[in-house]
């Protein structure tokens, strides 16, 4: 077999998955093959410490996209590529494939004619950590490159620039803070899981009830969630908004995070930050943070009481911090 020119690898959508697939893309690196990252726009930000080939914008619209794909390609002189689809979708194979990209991927939802390298599911009920690196480590195989396996301990190892920590201590002297002397929160979480709301119920409580005892409580949300996040915590001082990548060094900043299962809970992680995640509706087994740092409370069944959240987070608390 040839050897690829060049590996296109297509990540998903959503900011916590693409932390989960970080492991995925270090183990495509490690071969050594040029790698080119297709993904949202704002992954580019995030994986700014990253020596990649190429970074192509996904707009989520397949003919935009292919083109996209074929320009980059064609460019970059890549004549004989090979392609990595993380995501299960039609439409992403469809990409790769219009765009002259022989790929690799689950055969779910109809794509194994257009997959040159289907790769059916394990058995297994994995955690998406490891669901993304079996399929990557799958593909690698077929391309007779090297792949090692999935290192035992919880890491994600997000790989930061260094611009990355001068925008977040430059928002964190902004407001006063003092690195590892605030806690850190994120009180909101996007969309609706099985119809069900993501948000742990007590931000507001806890807040107040932290600040009674001396800590300091801060937030950064994005612009879209900034006015849901004043009204769950109005009291916590608020940041403006930061990019992925200095949001991610904010976490390690903090003495602790406290935040839903969402992309403040896999970017924490990705940080190898101190977290403590709850739950109330999703399956932390199956989407939990990847990090030996971080600490889970509640069930997909059943949220964690205030009195059970505070005392979790009196115990994960430093002793140096002040309060």
């Amino acid at each position: 077999m040839t050897m690829p020119s060049a590996i296109y690898v297509r990540l998903p959508n959503w900011i916590g998955d693409v932390c989960m697939s970080l492991p995925s893309l270090h183990a495509l690196l490690d071969t050594q093959v040029p790698v080119v990252v297709c993904a949202r726009p704002w992954a580019r930000d995030l994986l700014a410490g990253y020596k990649l080939d190429g970074f192509v914008e996904m707009k989520g619209r397949w003919r935009e996209d292919r083109a996209a794909v074929q320009q980059h390609k064609k460019k970059a002189q890549h004549a004989h590529p090979r392609g990595l689809l993380l995501p299960d979708s039609l439409s992403s194979a469809m990409v790769f494939k219009f765009a002259g990209v022989p790929s690799a991927g689950y055969r779910d939802d109809g794509r194994s004619l257009i997959l040159r390298w289907p790769i059916v599911k394990p058995p297994e009920h994995l955690h998406a950590v490891e669901s993304w690196y079996y399929v990557t480590s799958q593909a690698l195989r077929r391309w007779n490159l090297p792949v090692h396996s999935l290192p035992s301990k919880r890491k994600l190892g997000l790989r930061l620039a260094g611009r990355h920590g001068a925008e977040a201590m430059h928002a964190v002297d902004a407001a006063g803070l003092e690195p590892g002397q605030f806690i850190l929160i994120a009180p909101t979480a996007t969309g609706l899981h099985r119809g069900k709301i993501k948000v742990w119920p007590h931000f507001d409580a806890l807040t107040r009830r932290l600040q009674e005892l001396g800590h300091v409580v801060a937030m950064c949300p994005p612009p879209a969630e900034a006015e849901a996040a004043r009204r769950n915590a109005p009291t916590a001082v608020c940041l403006p908004p930061l990019k992925l990548g200095a949001f991610a060094t904010l976490t390690q900043l903090a003495a602790l995070v406290v935040c839903n299962d969402s992309g403040v809970s896999h970017l924490a992680a990705a940080a190898h930050a101190k977290q403590l995640t709850l739950f109330g509706v999703t399956q932390r087994e199956r989407t939990g943070p990847w990090s030996d740092l971080a600490a889970c409370l509640g069930s997909m069944h059943a949220w964690p009481t205030l009195e059970q959240a505070e005392q979790q987070i009196l115990d994960l608390l430093p002793e140096k911090i002040e309060r």
